[in-house]
């Protein structure tokens, strides 16, 4: 059997279930009559029935539909985006509302050709989520926004409850995996944001099976803490389409669970980790867990001193 096509025979554990009941069907009509995006959709997410049918959540795409990178992992188009749309932050805000969110993710396109990187209409959706429904936790995952850091100050002033950004592979295979983005400025916007508000929690994810090693995995976890992230996800990257680019590896869960290990002894706060784990995957657990520890060192800090 060639590897082509010993990458293309997914393993038993990739397996979805399939769920499209009132809760997936009726999420998908607002989506529509709103003229809102998800990247559940867009990236074609495989959690996208347990998270819309089961935990009623989503995760919301911003700024457009229309990406202008083009990463060779993702299946969100790319081209010359449209014109800003001002309107968007309140649909997101009144669909936060009428679904009664407890906890919600907003993203969005990575937009270039914008010289805020889109920093201003992401500020105005967080606080017009936090106006509707106050008692309702945002989490945030921009693009690097070109590394310009006035415009992650321009998100970090909004006040989301989780600032979340993809480091998505490991230092050697960045070039690449991602269009435009370069491993040490997403560390560097991880560690400018958490210096921004220390206590906003920060976020990244890792998606593994493009032909990384274990010791490039645990680098980069390394290379996290030491810029102070304190909640890690890792899954396994799923070729998209043909276009895209193949899978080296399926891992299995049982080393999954290991990385999980590995990660939150290097002391992450948090770690979800799995074959089908997004970076938005049971986000809703993982800013309670994120709370709890940072109450932990807390205490402990009062008992050392």
């Amino acid at each position: 059997m060639s590897q082509k096509q010993e990458q293309l025979r997914k393993p038993e554990w990739l397996k979805i279930k399939l769920n499209t009941n009132e809760n997936y069907t009726g999420l998908k009509k607002m989506m529509r009559e709103k003229s809102l995006h998800t990247v559940c959709e867009e990236a074609k997410c495989p959690n996208i029935h347990e998270c819309w049918a089961v935990r009623r959540t989503a995760t919301f795409m911003i700024l457009g539909d229309t990406c202008t990178r083009a990463c060779r992992f993702c299946a969100v188009k790319t081209g010359l985006p449209t014109e800003l749309d001002w309107q968007e932050p309140e649909r997101v805000a009144d669909s936060v509302a009428l679904m009664n969110l407890k906890h919600v993710v907003v993203t969005a396109v990575a937009r270039d050709d914008l010289k805020d990187g889109g920093a201003a209409v992401f500020a105005e959706t967080v606080r017009a989520i936090r106006r509707k429904s106050p008692f309702t936790s945002i989490e945030v995952l921009p693009s690097d926004m070109g590394g310009v850091y006035e415009n992650l100050e321009t998100l970090m002033n909004a006040k989301p409850d989780i600032l979340n950004h993809n480091i998505e592979t490991v230092r050697r295979l960045t070039p690449r995996v991602r269009a435009r983005a370069k491993y040490e400025r997403s560390l560097e916007f991880l560690k400018r944001a958490k210096e921004m508000n220390p206590d906003i929690p920060t976020k990244s994810s890792l998606m593994i099976g493009l032909g990384e090693t274990k010791e490039e995995i645990i680098e980069t976890m390394d290379d996290l803490r030491a810029n102070d992230v304190d909640i890690m996800t890792i899954g396994q990257y799923l070729q998209p389409t043909k276009k895209h680019l193949p899978v080296i590896k399926y891992y299995h869960p049982d080393e999954f669970q290991e990385l999980k290990e590995i990660a939150l002894s290097k002391g992450f706060s948090h770690c979800e980790a799995g074959p089908l784990v997004r970076s938005s995957y049971h986000a809703d657990e993982q800013v309670n867990e994120a709370a709890k520890h940072k109450q932990m060192l807390a205490e402990q800090q009062a008992n050392e001193a």
